[in-house]
């Protein structure tokens, strides 16, 4: 079925591209302007409480490196109120938590900040990863199969057992945030994470919307690392705010499934007609997959989704034969492409074509509609796919390996080297 994309109608009317690459460059600027992060040397807003972490602390009030509490969740339970403002510091170490919940948003020019000392800056006493590992060996979780009749994908429950319990905790909605059918991730609007390492669940740190569906979201997660049997991370459920997009930045993400709607990034907004501005923003990140880096909503969802993607690496590792079980899409969306429109700038793709939906696998739901998304493009877009699959309008082509791209399939290193200096002046 022929496609009329977004690209060929710039090309037709200049002054839309115009128009277009205007708008670009604003969501540009407003990526990397930050009077809301409490970490800048300029920040202007609410000067909230800073609260420490370190499994070395005496695990009293949090108040300083000596008094740190021990866990994560701790000293996001130490956070007083919504004014925003506050800072979570954390020592570089692996801390085994899942669930967390901050039980406070940030505020309007006033973000919250969950940092992980990864420089030895802010007086940790150590360089690193801060992992948060949501294996969590000797819990047992399964499937609360009593309420299959009242969620589609039903809430898990804790159980006793016999048994280690210890490995990849695969069951839907256990994750390093807490998020079920009937609680969101609203606590976490206006949050910055920083310097974070997630694994061990079905995602790494993630935005979902459940009961909340078309409320605002804003946030940043910046030198992040997520990994994930569903998702490296996901953005579900909200509809963004123009002037407080969210932005990944500098991140590594990854899933380990390519069943139902796995995706290296899983996003998902609600508009009821296609919004001007992204509902979120990922900037040179490398997002790897078994099949799909984004993958979009679900069969029968009709709400309307914009992603953009500047300077990123989106790999999937599905090369298969036609007749074997070829990718399903570097990009997924397995409802009408209509409802999806991607922004593409300075980035490169590999994997088995570039748009497609989830129905040439058989173990996945055919979406309606036979239309792929339409995509904007800037700057040099390249993809590396199957030798006899064709290229959407406007990509280049490779034709060699990409092994410059490629090289950065795995995460970085738990090093200090790996964590760029950016978590902003020491804390007093």
């Amino acid at each position: 079925m022929h496609r009329t994309s977004t690209f060929n109608a710039l090309k037709r009317n200049p002054a839309i591209a115009v128009i277009c690459a205007t708008v670009l460059l604003c969501f540009g600027s407003l990526a990397f302007a930050e009077p809301w992060d409490p970490a800048a040397a300029d920040y202007s807003g609410n000067k909230g409480k800073t609260i420490y972490v370190s499994k070395l602390g005496d695990n009293s009030d949090g108040s300083t490196w000596e008094k740190a509490f021990n866990t994560i969740q701790a000293g996001l339970s130490a956070i007083p109120d919504n004014n925003g403002g506050h800072r979570v510091i954390v020592r570089p170490d692996t801390y085994v938590e899942a669930n967390l919940y901050t039980g406070h948003p940030g505020a309007k020019g006033s973000y919250n900040l969950l940092v992980g000392d990864g420089d030895g800056k802010l007086g940790s006493g150590a360089t690193g990863w801060v992992v948060v590992d949501s294996s969590c060996p000797g819990v047992a979780v399964r499937v609360d199969t009593s309420l299959a009749h009242k969620f589609g994908n039903p809430p898990f429950k804790i159980v006793e057992s016999d048994q280690p319990e210890s490995g990849l905790k695969s069951v839907d909605w256990w994750g390093p945030v807490k998020c079920t059918p009937e609680y969101s991730t609203d606590d976490w609007d206006r949050w910055i994470l920083r310097n974070l390492y997630s694994a061990g669940s079905e995602g790494g740190f993630s935005w979902a919307y459940t009961n909340r569906e078309g409320a605002e979201l804003s946030g940043l997660m910046e030198n992040c690392v997520g990994i994930g049997r569903f998702s490296g991370t996901c953005a579900a459920g909200h509809v963004g705010r123009k002037d407080e997009p969210v932005v990944y930045r500098h991140c590594y993400y990854a899933n380990l499934d390519w069943w139902g709607d796995a995706g290296g990034v899983y996003v998902r907004a609600h508009h009821t007609s296609m919004p001007d501005f992204p509902d979120a923003i990922f900037e040179d990140c490398t997002i790897v997959s078994p099949d799909n880096a984004l993958q979009c909503a679900y069969p029968s969802f009709k709400l309307y989704t914009r992603v953009k993607f500047k300077d990123c690496r989106l790999i999937t590792l599905n090369f298969s034969q036609p007749g074997g079980t070829p990718g399903s899409g570097i990009i997924c969306c397995d409802i009408d492409g209509k409802y999806l429109h991607v922004d593409f700038e300075d980035c490169i793709l590999m994997g088995y074509k570039v748009f497609g939906k989830g129905s040439v696998q058989g173990n996945k739901i055919a979406g309606s509609g036979e239309t792929d998304p339409s995509y904007t493009i800037k700057g040099r877009v390249s993809a590396y796919v199957h030798y006899m699959q064709p290229l959407p309008e406007g990509f280049e082509r490779l034709g060699l390996w990409p092994t410059e791209a490629f090289s950065r399939i795995a995460p970085p290193s738990v090093s200090s080297a790996a964590i760029p200096d950016a978590v902003g002046p020491a804390a007093k």
